[in-house]
């Protein structure tokens, strides 16, 4: 029994044994081929830095200049209604018309008020007139046209208060005629004819301007840095563009004319508002769009080809040689595209190389054979003249 286990033993250790030195000679081997093999053919290029505009993107969202609550004024029943919803109104149109019967009836009392107490004061100005002429020739006494002065200047008062009185009822008869106090468009109703209406019913109706219109947008804390120091003093009236639904761009340009003293805490934005023309009322409260934003200053930056940059899960990175000309993965934070080339914020500076020509035979950290572009041409045509002999 003892005899049978150690035989087992023995042949399980032997297997291995065996694997193990396959593993080993097959990466012997895959090293020596490694060794063996040419260093693969990369065409290079130096960063330049370049002069170009910033650029920022940004979710954005369109949001009315005026966006007004149209309430009643005063107490009554809706008798009209002058518009349909979402119309297109002006400043001073009537939307409502609330019963004016007794507003009109209380103006027309406090006006015959002021009617009534005018006539009493001509007369009262009359009588003191001739007072005044008796006392001088010792006619009347003292006492007598102080009393008349006293009831002229209570006459006075009287009217003072009448007339305001009478003021007051016109406004409240002209509050039975609700305007619009902006230009816009009409949202839904929210009170129909035939409603006991008053200040306290909430809104009849909701207005929202149209032109001009507001487009507010968060722009990264990041950015906002790069834009300011683009910018210096020079940080007002930016240009925006306006990227609608579908990848429409708005046809009018706005101006960034408002940024907020402050980033938001839980994004890590800075808010950001900009003002279009908005003629054909195009644009709509609360319609999201995409801005972009335009530094006013050009600054100097380093840029790379697009087509050098590649991308992981870690981020996007460039093959950068280092002294010693072995290429090495470099990670990289870029902006937006100028041209071809991608605009890069950190990770390479001016006067760095890195690999543009041969990418995907490119090992970190392995040596390479550097070849000019005109080269790295030549021996694609090569290759295609190659392939195309061998598909035949």
């Amino acid at each position: 029994m003892k005899k049978n286990i150690i035989i087992f033993l023995s042949v399980i250790i032997g297997a291995i044994l065996l694997r193990y030195g396959f593993s080993a000679f097959s990466n012997f081997m895959q090293t020596k081929n490694m060794m063996n093999k040419p260093a693969p053919n990369v065409s290079i290029q130096e960063i330049k830095n370049e002069s170009v505009i910033r650029s920022f993107e940004a979710p954005g969202r369109v949001v009315s200049k005026y966006r007004v609550d149209v309430l009643a004024r005063i107490s009554g029943y809706l008798q009209k209604s002058y518009f349909k919803e979402g119309d297109y109104v002006k400043a001073g149109q009537v939307l409502f018309l609330i019963e004016p019967t007794e507003y009109s009836n209380a103006a027309n009392v406090a006006g015959a008020n002021v009617k009534n107490l005018k006539a009493q004061l001509v007369y009262a100005e009359k009588q003191l007139a001739r007072a005044a002429e008796l006392v001088k020739k010792d006619y009347i006494a003292k006492a007598q046209y102080d009393q008349l002065l006293s009831q002229r200047d209570a006459l006075k008062a009287q009217l003072a208060s009448a007339q305001a009185s009478y003021n007051d009822a016109n406004r409240n008869l002209g509050y039975t005629n609700v305007k619009s106090p902006v230009n816009g468009k009409v949202g839904i109703i929210n009170v129909t004819v035939g409603n006991y209406v008053s200040p306290s019913s909430g809104a009849l109706t909701t207005i929202n301007s149209t032109n001009p219109i507001y487009v507010t947008f968060p722009l990264d804390s990041n950015d906002f840095q790069i834009l300011a120091d683009a910018d210096q003093a020079n940080n007002k009236n930016r240009k925006v563009e306006l990227i609608l639904g579908g990848g429409r761009k708005y046809p009018l340009n706005g101006v960034q004319d408002f940024q907020d003293n402050k980033v938001d805490q839980s994004t890590g934005t800075v808010t950001m508002r900009a003002t279009f023309e908005n003629p054909n009322n195009e644009l709509i409260h609360g319609e999201f769009v995409t801005v972009k934003l335009y530094s006013n200053n050009p600054v100097e930056v380093p840029v790379a080809p697009v087509t050098a940059v590649l991308e992981n899960q870690a981020g996007k990175y460039v093959y950068k040689l280092d002294e010693n000309d072995i290429p090495q993965l470099t990670y990289v934070k870029v902006g937006e595209q100028s041209g071809d080339n991608w605009i890069i914020n950190e990770g390479l500076k001016k006067g760095d190389r890195i690999v543009i020509e041969g990418l995907q035979k490119v090992t970190p950290g392995k040596p390479v054979k550097i070849i000019s572009q005109e080269e790295m041409m030549k021996l694609k045509k090569e290759q295609i003249t190659e392939n195309k002999k061998e598909n035949k």
